[in-house]
């Protein structure tokens, strides 16, 4: 019998997220399992229980009923204790649960004799794991919430602008901290025309920081400072001061800052002082996307925006959620991903593998046993490069000749193969005729080096250009239909005329079709 998948609505205070969208709901109904919502589960995240009925899912009336007849829960948050009151023994619980710093609401979990899967456990490291990865989805959602946010609370434009009445100079946006979060804030401040600088410990980001349109911004201080999952690790003493060194000439320069700074299991990291933030211009603006954690400024209120020496500061702990629809949509696909992988017989059954080490990593408790954290997965070790094989030169001639559109001996022969062809068509074809075959050979050896000399990568645009002007057959087709001059009883055949109008259509099409194509993929390097 199929299992059954229940939607709860969240009842943390705040919470507009979903753990699943009507979309998605299909394409669970399609793995074989039966749906239930509960009533206004959606409703802030714009998704009805009209629509949720529309795609075939059921409809709970309240959290007791949802509660009893689910199988398998799909939740944003970890549940409260009246949640986990309502919880079947035996069921499973997959969720945001965060087991190291919620010790208790593990015990308690396990007490139900429950499997419970955290979404934030997930083995980062393992590139299949990706698709299954909602700590990235929800963080690419904050980071672009928070520009949002900045740009409500500042007072000017982010892009420079010149006008009649003055010019505008562009926001200057310092971005502390290059994660996911972070990469998607330079994304956003350097679309909206902000100068955008970007810190992070991790030297290995600054191409990434770069290539979204910012400036890195080193720390005179060699440390790496990667650590494990794509998290940035504790960083020395000494590392530490050059930063904050740093951070503070920084914030006098910048408009907007915008922190992302957190470590796993740790208190959000202090990077923004009092001193710093008294330091900054009138009107700036603080987004401290850590505030949850306590918060990378030390001025930060989790929760609010408030107003310190003249710099709004703000702490929203919600910043995924003001975005609920989106966000709820990409963590529905990740939980749709993850049930992928646990029912791949696709007959409404999951298996939790413990062999798998992406499903041993999110099972942090399997039939009320604890079993996080999960040991390290084991990761395919690096390929060996092999030793360069020696450089041996080529003589110059002979077999070992170099090869370049074609060789040269290679090229005589055609070229003597064409000269004795061209001869014999001479010597027999009419005078007109031979006039027209000497172009074709010159066009089709023109166009055959000239295709023969382009980099692979442009071969396709360099075809949608020849295309177009290859056309020109639609002249002499035009010719062929053409009336005769006066005088002339030459006349066109009818089975003439009508290739000649073929011709014309087919080539009509070629030159609009290669003009086409050719604007489509300029539009592609554009902003």
């Amino acid at each position: 019998m199929s299992l059954v998948i229940g939607i709860p609505r969240e009842v943390f205070a705040g919470e507009k997220r979903v753990a699943t969208v009507p979309e998605v709901v299909e394409k669970l109904i399609k793995l074989g399992f039966r749906i239930a919502v509960e009533s206004g589960a959606g409703d802030s995240a714009n998704c009805s229980d009209d629509a949720y009925r529309a795609v075939g899912a059921e409809i709970a009336d309240s959290a007791a009923n949802l509660w009893a007849g689910a199988d398998v829960v799909f939740k944003v948050r970890a549940p409260t204790d009246d949640e986990i009151a309502l919880m079947r023994e035996g069921s499973t619980l997959i969720s945001f649960i965060w087991p190291a710093q919620n010790a208790e609401l593990m015990q308690k979990l396990a007490a139900k004799k429950v499997t419970v899967l955290a979404m934030d456990a997930l083995p980062r490291q393992l590139s299949r794991a990706q698709k299954m990865d909602a700590l990235t989805s929800q963080a690419s959602v904050a980071g672009y919430r928070a520009v949002i946010e900045a740009a409500n609370a500042f007072g000017r434009f982010f892009n420079g602008q010149i006008t009649a009445a003055g010019k505008v100079p562009p926001a200057k946006v310092f971005i502390a901290g290059a994660g996911v979060a972070g990469l998607a804030a330079i994304g956003a401040a350097a679309g909206l025309g902000a100068v955008v600088r970007a810190n992070d410990t991790r030297a290995e980001v600054a191409d990434q920081v770069k290539s979204l349109g910012g400036e890195f911004v080193k720390v005179e201080y060699e440390e790496d400072g990667a650590g494990g999952g794509g998290y940035a690790k504790v960083m020395s003493e000494g590392f530490q001061q050059a930063q904050r060194e740093m951070y503070a000439r920084e914030a006098k320069q910048a408009d907007i800052i915008i922190t992302t700074a957190l470590i796993p299991g740790k208190p959000a990291p202090r990077l923004i002082t009092a001193e710093m933030v008294q330091s900054m211009k009138p009107g700036s603006v603080i987004v401290d996307m850590a505030a949850e954690q306590g918060g990378n400024c030390e001025l930060t209120v989790p929760g609010e925006a408030v107003v310190r020496h003249g710099v709004t500061i703000v702490g929203y702990t919600d910043l995924v959620s003001r975005l609920a629809k989106q966000s709820s949509t990409l963590y529905a696909t990740n939980l749709f991903r993850l049930t992928e992988e646990l029912c791949k017989t696709k007959d409404g059954q999951i298996d939790v593998n413990m062999e798998d080490d992406a499903i041993r990593g999110l099972t942090v408790i399997k039939d009320g046993e604890v079993t996080w954290p999960a040991p390290a997965p084991k990761l395919p070790a690096a390929p060996v490069r092999a030793a360069a094989a020696p450089v041996v030169k080529k003589p110059a001639h002979g077999h070992g000749e170099p090869s370049g559109p074609m060789a040269a001996r290679t090229m005589a022969i055609v070229f003597g193969v064409a000269a004795v062809l061209f001869w014999l068509v001479g010597a027999h074809a009419p005078a007109a005729f031979l006039g027209h075959f000497t172009v074709f050979v010159l066009a089709c050896f023109i166009g055959y080096m000239v295709v023969w000399n382009v980099k692979p990568a442009l071969h396709t645009p360099l075809m949608s250009v020849t295309n177009a002007v290859s056309s020109i057959i639609a002249i002499g087709a035009l010719v062929q239909i053409a009336p005769p001059e006066a005088g002339s009883l030459a006349r066109p055949d009818e089975v003439i005329r009508w290739l000649a109008l073929g011709a014309i259509v087919l080539s009509t099409i070629n030159m609009f079709g290669g003009f086409a194509v050719t604007q489509r993929m300029l539009e592609m390097f554009r902003k």
